[in-house]
């Protein structure tokens, strides 16, 4: 644990600062003199300032390698695991804590002789945005940082704008990247995405806004990442080892020999991270590698005019050089291709410049131009890019125990590319597209036309047939995606049947016409068919991962609807109709999705955005996703169809909840049958009120809301297990007077009514309570350190409902029937669930505000 200066500790008493450290280099670092290279790890949303550890151990093992040239020292920060995803109000403090802790690390350097004058960042999650913000503060120093590395930090927008403080602190930090974006030019960032394992960060989320003024911002995502190739969950990125060992073997490579820091060169630290996390060459990093080089050696040269060539080598003690002239070939083919089984870093291939009778004297090193993939490196040159070639050399080392294959073609790119239309999105798998590859090449490429929306999903079916059964080696199947780094890589057996999906984290950018392309890396003698067929559960999957976060806003749409729905059935009838049965009957998706689409294609004009604009309503959230590629109309449908279901079964849910409480409350306590208060306010109940009231003001607006919620369940049940008391009671002793049981009817008929209403307003309220969730739980997490949670996002709101419920759970549906304002209360949920559709999906905490309005007016039906 770090010490801090006495004014941090007290202004963040919640807040540490640890450096990392293990055996003999632990003890060494005790006395805090420390010689390395400064990198600090922000931890997320309930994140541990331990969770370093990965990053710090591997880092501390490359150092022994390197007999500590040069080393790392990893420092921590602990946020106390702070829920930060779910409550805006902290991220603030964090980022000022964090500009503290960045003044303290460089100060343990100070008067070093390779004294450091900035810090390197690794965040994951919410760290990483935390660092990001650290830009927006008006004291902070850009140079401070030179390298920020993210771990599937949702950079774009949070993943449940659960309040307005974390909106608005992605609005400031995103907005302060685009317009300042010249101040960034020195600051390199990698941000890498867990892929579609990651339930909790969809990748889309975590891109970096690529702008023409900071070039030096690089997103990846974690299957297209070389040397690691696979998805991983959003924790598990933490400590997945083949990314971790990416970045400490990226960190390493950025060290400038002669400052012994991070270099200070933008353009090298972007090389560094296009080698380790875009494409990997198979060599180790070199900053300006040999350009030419003089192919030496005692070796024979072996003359290969074939355009199809295969070596294997094994305890072969003598090296060779294999030359393909190229003139023979440039007028039959476009490309050739190689490909070598050894995935050792020495250079194997090359371009002759300068040849001497059958030996090249001076040649060009390809080995630069190569990719590595799970089981080959390979070069594909394109024949007219390169017109000073005479020959491509292949040189095979000597090998001892080692066995490995080498293979090179010619080709015409047409003959290998084919195109194929992926199926409509409406087939739901009952239609496929098929193609067969015959011919016997190494590389195909399978061009998957109209393939560029994020809610397209497809199964890939790729079976491969072989005439001779021998060992050869795997397949490797690739689906590149040309706008963003999100290649997923497959490796199948040959013969096998292999299913790979086929999605988008991102959409096809409007200026891009690049096509989605799957690569198959074959072997030469197999036949190979390839099956597409649209999978209807991973385009529901892609809805939800898309448009997930937002299903509450369409539960609580569905619930005001048929709350609407009761009231105006109160008001025609006289009686109120059953939760289930009012849902299905009013809950209805063309009463509220069609003036949304309407509203979005006319902000398209001109016009209508300036009336818009004039009336100083928000944006449409609609409209916005679907700027964003992220829209569609059917989404709508579906996200209310699951919300009908989800309202339907969380409204039998309260209704059955309701009376087994009452029989188990009757079973443990018989209640006393008194005479009901019929008055809504009563000096108790005042009390109560403000009692609440000071609950929220005091402490946390949660709390009073989560307690008046208590109270209102109490309350509902009580009051249940007397009526059937009542109900029991006069069913033993029998009416005795001729008009009893007609006002027995009436008053059975009203409680069975107010117990309808109350269920509803109950389902609306739970929502509420679970919206402003997190943050009481931020509060309990924090209250040894602070009892008033400071800024409290729901603090006004909890004021408004203590009032509202304490009035609504003592009233009945008889003082709503005889009001003036039924008419509009009934009405204005329906206007109420179009406005909650079209501002709330992106701003999940304005829902609250919807439900209290309309509760308010049923609170004026009770006492106007």
């Amino acid at each position: 644990k770090i010490k801090l200066p006495k004014k941090t500790a007290r202004r963040y008493p919640a807040y540490e600062l640890y450096l990392y450290g293990e055996g003999a280099y632990a003890e060494a670092n005790k006395n805090l003199i420390l010689t390395g290279i400064p990198v600090l790890f922000l931890p997320g949303n309930a994140g541990s300032y331990k969770q370093v550890r990965s990053l710090g151990s591997i880092a501390l093992r490359k150092a022994e390698d390197v007999d500590f040239k040069y080393h790392f020292n990893f420092f921590s920060v602990n946020f106390n695991e702070e829920l930060v995803a779910l409550y805006g109000g902290s991220l603030q403090r964090q980022t000022k804590f964090v500009h503290e802790c960045i003044k303290v690390i460089l100060k343990l350097y100070r008067d070093r002789e390779f004294a450091p004058s900035s810090v390197a960042i690794i965040g994951h999650s919410m760290g990483g945005l935390v660092a990001r913000a650290l830009l927006t503060l008006k004291n902070f120093r850009p140079e401070l940082i030179n390298l920020l590395v993210t771990q599937a930090t949702p950079h774009v927008a949070p993943v449940m704008p659960l309040d307005k403080y974390l909106t608005d602190f992605y609005t400031a930090v995103n907005n302060h990247w685009i317009l300042k974006a010249h101040d960034l030019r020195n600051l390199t960032t990698l941000s890498v995405a867990g892929g579609f394992r990651d339930y909790q960060v969809r990748s889309g989320l975590t891109f970096l806004p690529r702008l023409s003024e900071h070039d030096s911002a690089l997103s990846v995502v974690s299957s297209a990442v070389p040397r690691a190739w696979a998805s991983t969950d959003h924790l598990s990125i933490v400590w997945y080892k083949e990314l971790i060992l990416a970045t400490i073997r990226a960190f390493f490579d950025l060290i400038d020999e002669n400052t012994r820091q991070i270099t200070e060169n933008p353009k090298k630290r972007m090389s560094v991270l296009n080698h380790h996390f875009v494409r990997h060459p198979a060599k180790i990093f070199e900053e300006n590698p040999e350009i030419f080089t003089e192919l030496t050696g005692a070796f024979s040269w072996i003359n290969v005019k074939a355009s199809k060539w295969t070596y294997s080598a094994y305890n072969d003690s003598d090296g060779k050089y294999f030359t393909f002239p190229l003139a023979s070939h440039r007028k039959s083919y476009s490309h050739v291709y190689c490909q070598n089984s050894m995935l050792d870093t020495n250079s194997w291939i090359y371009g002759c410049v300068s040849s001497n009778s059958s030996v090249c004297v001076e040649a060009t090193d390809l080995s630069w131009r190569a990719e590595l993939l799970p089981t080959v490196k390979v070069v594909i040159l394109k024949l007219e890019d390169n017109p000073s070639l005479s020959h491509i050399v292949i040189y095979v080392q000597p090998t001892v125990g080692n066995k490995f294959t080498l293979d090179c073609e010619f080709f015409k790119e047409d003959s290998r590319t084919v195109q194929l239309p992926v199926t409509n999105l409406f087939s739901f798998g009952l239609s496929s597209r098929k193609i067969l590859l015959n011919s016997t090449g190494l590389l195909y490429n399978v061009q998957l036309q109209h393939f560029d929306q994020i809610y397209q999903a497809f199964k890939i079916y790729i079976e491969s047939h072989c005439q001779l059964p021998k060992e050869r080696k795997p397949s490797v199947y690739r689906l590149h995606i040309p706008w963003s780094h999100e290649d997923s890589i497959t490796v199948a057996k040959v013969p096998s049947f292999t299913e790979i999906s086929a999605k988008l984290h991102i959409a096809q950018p409007e200026n891009d016409s690049s096509v989605p392309v799957l690569n198959i890396y074959s072997s030469s003698d197999c036949q190979y068919e390839v099956i597409l067929k649209t999978s209807l559960l991973q385009i529901l999957g892609q809805i939800i991962r898309f448009h997930g976060c937002s299903l509450p806003v369409y539960v609580v749409s569905n619930i005001l609807l048929t709350y609407g729905g009761q009231l105006s059935t109160l008001m025609s009838t006289g009686q109120c109709s059953e939760f289930p049965l009012e849902l299905v009957r009013t809950a209805k998706p063309y009463k509220v999705d069609p003036i949304i689409s309407i509203v979005v294609f006319l902000l398209g004009f001109n016009w209508f955005r300036e009336i818009w604009d004039s009336l100083s309503l928000p944006e449409v959230d609609a409209a916005v996703l679907s700027s964003q590629d992220a829209w569609f109309p059917l989404v709508s449908l579906i996200l209310f169809l699951f919300g009908t279901g989800i309202a339907y079964w969380s409204g039998v849910f309260f209704s059955s909840s309701l009376r087994l409480f009452s029989l188990f409350w009757l079973t443990l306590i018989r209640p006393p049958v008194h005479q009901k208060d019929n008055r809504l306010i009563t000096p108790r109940r005042v009390c109560v009120v403000v009692a609440l009231a000071l609950v929220s003001w005091t402490t946390c607006g949660a709390l009073a809301v989560f307690m008046v919620y208590l109270r209102y369940v109490f309350k509902e049940t009580s009051q249940n297990a007397i009526k059937h008391a009542v109900k029991t009671r006069d069913s033993v002793d029998g009416a005795s007077e001729e008009t009893q049981p007609l006002c027995k009817n009436r008053t059975v008929a009203e409680d069975v009514n107010s117990l309808r209403m109350h269920v509803t307003i109950l389902n609306l309220f739970t929502w509420t309570m679970l919206l402003n969730f997190p943050s009481l739980i931020y509060w309990l997490k924090n209250l040894r350190y602070n009892v008033r949670l400071d800024p409290d996002p729901c603090r006004s709101t909890a004021l408004i409902l203590v009032s509202i419920l304490e009035i609504l759970m003592n009233s009945s549906t008889s003082e709503v029937k005889s009001s003036k304002l039924l008419k509009i209360a009934a009405k204005a949920p329906l206007p109420l669930s179009v406005a909650m559709l079209a501002f709330g999906q992106m701003h999940l905490y304005r829902v609250p505000h919807f439900i209290t309005f309309s509760l308010l007016l049923h609170v004026l039906c009770c006492t106007v």
